[in-house]
């Protein structure tokens, strides 16, 4: 994973070019929206239990054949194991959001996921909405113009959500 000032870099250098007025433009642009994406970062971290805690919840109220007995969250252990992953998505999730880069949410979250998850007999279509659910929870979580940097956050909101609809799909 490239941090955004280093890709600039090192793909100008590849093509042997100067760094374009557009790319310079959008890493100020970046720098300049820096506060507002820590925030963001924040809010989720700070709430990352809430959320996990929440969309598991809303998820077994939707499909409760989840927890019932023969289920895949049926025992502490598989119900143990699929909060952690929740959990582990919503903290790539923050990684890409952090970096602005999904590279790091795809090269060590999601990629060979789905194919895990069909060997052990887990239903994507259940995780892609648990992860669906995390995203409406953490976006009105980092919405919330209470006590972050006032501005608008509308394009950082979408990407936060593009995230995780990047995971949802890469589950389904």
């Amino acid at each position: 994973m490239l941090d955004a000032f280093t890709k600039v870099v090192s793909q100008s250098d590849t093509r042997g070019e100067y760094v374009s007025d557009a790319q310079i433009d959008a890493l100020k642009s970046m720098v300049s929206e820096g506060t507002k994406r820590m925030d963001v970062v924040n809010r989720i971290t700070s709430n990352a239990s809430t959320i996990v805690a929440n969309a598991a919840r809303a998820l077994f109220a939707e499909q409760p054949q989840l927890i019932a007995p023969g289920g895949n969250a049926y025992t502490n252990r598989r119900m143990a194991a699929c909060l952690r992953d929740m959990e582990i998505v919503l903290r790539y999730v923050t990684y890409a959001t952090f970096t602005g880069d999904a590279s790091v949410l795809d090269d060590r979250c999601l990629n060979g996921l789905r194919e895990t998850y069909q060997a052990l007999g887990v239903p994507g279509g259940s995780v892609a909405a648990g992860v669906s659910k995390m995203k409406e929870a953490a976006i009105a979580i980092a919405n919330d113009p209470n006590g972050v940097t006032r501005g608008d956050c509308s394009s950082l909101m979408s990407e936060v959500g593009g995230y995780f609809d990047r995971a949802a799909a890469a589950v389904g």
